[in-house]
């Protein structure tokens, strides 16, 4: 893999941030020197004694109470998932999986209840929570985690993960002891729609690829799995009735590599995946632009009836449907009837972005058109903002990717439509496109948003971004990440990491938690996981990382 380390950033400009800055490295300091001696079997490694603080997680929780004596994980621990579903013993059993290997403990699954051990309880009566709240507490024998629904009962786990230490992540035995500091968390989200995309269309991945990006943005509470299917370099996706479209325009990719598609059964398995942890999953087929593998396949498509050549490159907005042909109605209906059929999701992306080479008349018609298509088949419209022009459907969602360039009249048509009852998702892309290059030196990614470093990233309100827009209207945040220079999962992580937990938080965190100086720190807070997880992250000298993450003493 690759290292991925920089200078170290200049002073701080806020003092008082900056002093409580210092306290919570100091705090972190301490906990790295009480370290335990190292363990006497082969291979382990001795984790620190003091517990990691209540509060220093991402995203940080709605309300903290520290206090009280640690509990710690022993060889004894039991896991209880009670409630009035099954769901509680799978979530159970995923946190048994991931604690294992670590720590060598058996840890049992069990239905029965009992004052000890870890507890995951579903608990109907626990309204205030909503659908995806929970509550942590902790103390001598027992942490308990409450919530409503799975949802909010696994993303206690995910926060009872960052509380132990680093290496509970690590894939071997590791010397404890295992311990979370006592205290009770109360934890509810500020966005019911928190999102990563990833786009297959420009390089493709895996099945086992996207279950590991799945994996990763689930730890950090990210509950909408956006995944773009089609685009001028590759379709993705198999679709019965226009079986060149995968077979075809899915044989390649930028640069020219093999590319690849999924078949219905390989994407079901990512659907259900993404389901396991909680994700729904949205679909994108792009339209009327970035269709040249569509084009490419079918020469019917095409307004001369000519197909043009597969397309390897970068550049965006010559590619177009044809509004005056029947046959792309008939094409858009068979696709999103496919597609939708199945992706129980609620939402339908349609994209409509750069597409330059669509008559404002033309792009309407085939808007409209495939607004009704995506209603025709139980599913909510999504399109990125450019779908504000084209008069949205009731419950539309938009999708604003937008940045500081972007002129005033195309700011205002989505505020106009925001007004209107359109609903938006903010994805601004000189913030949270993470393929933006973090510097001029950053080897992969683009940058014509501009670089985007970890602090520009973070430090915006999605509440206040777009000017006009109610806020009610916003109802949250997507990271997507473009693939024109990414080839496998190595590079979604130096990308990805460190910006993506910092959206998530946008999304989660209540605004009131938000602020820069004491985000870093529990960001710093989050290298040594990242290193034990494998993911290999891009060092922003922006962080105060600890020494054993940029090669210090």
């Amino acid at each position: 893999m690759r290292l991925h380390t920089v200078r170290r950033s200049a002073l701080p400009r806020a003092l008082p941030r900056l002093l409580g800055s210092l306290l919570l490295v100091a705090a972190a300091a301490v906990s790295s020197a009480c370290a335990a001696p190292e363990a006497s079997a082969a291979g382990a490694t001795a984790v620190a004694w003091t517990p990691r603080p209540l509060g220093q997680v991402v995203p940080a929780p709605a309300s903290v109470r520290p206090g009280g004596d640690p509990y710690v994980l022993t060889p004894a621990t039991r896991i209880r998932a009670t409630g009035y579903s099954g769901e509680a013993r799978k979530i159970g059993e995923y946190l048994a999986g991931v604690l294992r290997p670590s720590t060598g403990y058996a840890l049992p699954v069990t239905g029965s209840d009992g004052a000890d051990g870890i507890r995951l309880r579903l608990d109907p009566r626990a309204g205030t929570l909503g659908a995806e709240g929970y509550t942590l507490t902790s103390g001598r024998g027992s942490v308990t985690i409450t919530a409503k629904q799975p949802a909010g009962l696994f993303h206690g786990v995910q926060t009872l993960r960052q509380l132990l230490p680093a290496q509970i992540e690590r894939d071997s035995r590791q010397q404890g002891p295992w311990r979370v500091a006592g205290g009770t968390i109360t934890d509810t989200p500020r966005y019911a729609y928190r999102g990563a995309m990833l786009d297959v269309s420009r390089h493709f991945f895996s099945v086992d690829e996207v279950k590991r990006y799945i994996d990763q943005v689930a730890q950090y509470k990210i509950n909408t799995f956006h995944i773009h299917l089609s685009d001028d370099q590759g379709w993705r996706i198999a679709v019965d009735s226009w079986p060149r479209l995968a077979t075809y325009g899915g044989s390649t990719e930028v640069g020219g590599g093999p590319g690849g598609y999924y078949t219905k059964a390989q994407y079901q398995e990512i659907v259900r995946y993404a389901g396991s942890r909680y994700l729904e999953v949205v679909p994108e087929i792009d339209m009327p632009g970035h269709t040249n593998a569509a084009l490419a396949s079918y020469a019917e498509l095409n307004c001369d009836g000519v197909a043009p050549p597969l397309y390897t490159g970068t550049k965006v907005g010559f590619s177009s449907l044809c509004a005056g042909k029947d046959v792309t109605y008939d094409f858009i209906d068979d696709v999103v009837r496919e597609v939708a059929a199945l992706t129980p999701g609620r939402y339908f992306h349609i994209g409509g972005d750069e597409a330059h080479s669509t008559s404002h008349e033309d792009y309407v018609a085939i808007m409209t058109r495939a607004q009704a298509v995506v209603g025709k088949y139980g599913k909510t419209v999504m399109g990125w903002h450019q779908l504000t022009g084209a008069d949205p459907v009731r419950g539309a969602v938009a999708q604003y990717w937008g940045y500081d360039k972007t002129s005033a009249a195309d700011r205002q048509q989505v505020v106009d439509a925001a007004k209107n009852g359109t609903r938006l998702v903010l994805s601004p892309a000189d913030r949270v496109y993470l393929d933006m290059k973090y510097t001029d030196e950053t080897e992969l990614g683009l940058k014509w948003a501009g670089l985007v470093e970890v602090q520009r990233s973070y430090d915006w309100d999605p509440g206040t971004y777009l000017a006009g827009a109610p806020e009610s209207s916003v109802l949250g945040v997507e990271a997507p990440i473009w693939s024109e220079t990414l080839t496998d999962s190595d590079d979604i992580d130096v990308m990805a990491f460190p910006r993506l937990p910092g959206a998530a938080e946008l999304a989660w965190s209540p605004a009131s938690t938000h602020d820069w100086e004491t985000y870093k720190v529990r960001l710093a807070g989050l290298g040594e996981r990242f290193t034990a997880q494998g993911i290999d992250y891009y060092r922003s000298p922006q962080v105060p990382w600890p020494a054993s993450e940029t090669g210090g003493s």
